[in-house]
């Protein structure tokens, strides 16, 4: 058996057909344009807020952009909340193992032990 690591493939010719067509993200400049084109997109719908009149069932519904900063502000109080539980969550990796399969011992009788010469 071969002692040698295994690289990965780098020619494109053997990727599948969608690593093929994903390399271009291999490019740290097509991602930041990736991002740039959100954050447009974004500034373009919460300007498209303030181009119509809405019908509200609340006052602060006709606050233009109200729902682009509460999506932004509930999804990072997910986050921050989520961060705090992992604090009372967390287990360490030992946690299970007192009764995992892979702490047992495995019957010697059962163990073929080959001996190999350098």
């Amino acid at each position: 058996m071969s002692t040698e690591m295994k690289t990965p493939e780098t020619d494109p010719a053997k990727l599948p057909w969608l690593g093929r067509k994903l390399l271009w993200l291999d490019n740290m400049k097509n991602v930041d344009r990736i991002i740039y084109a959100l954050f447009v997109l974004c500034a373009g719908l919460i300007a498209a807020d303030f181009m119509y009149s809405k019908k509200s069932y609340l006052a602060i519904e006709d606050i233009p952009g109200f729902y682009a900063a509460y999506g932004f502000f509930m999804s990072a109080a997910l986050i921050i909340f989520a961060r705090v539980m992992r604090v009372f969550l967390k287990r360490d990796e030992t946690y299970y193992s007192p009764k995992d399969v892979e702490s047992e011992a495995y019957p010697e009788d059962q163990l073929s032990r080959e001996t190999i010469n350098d």
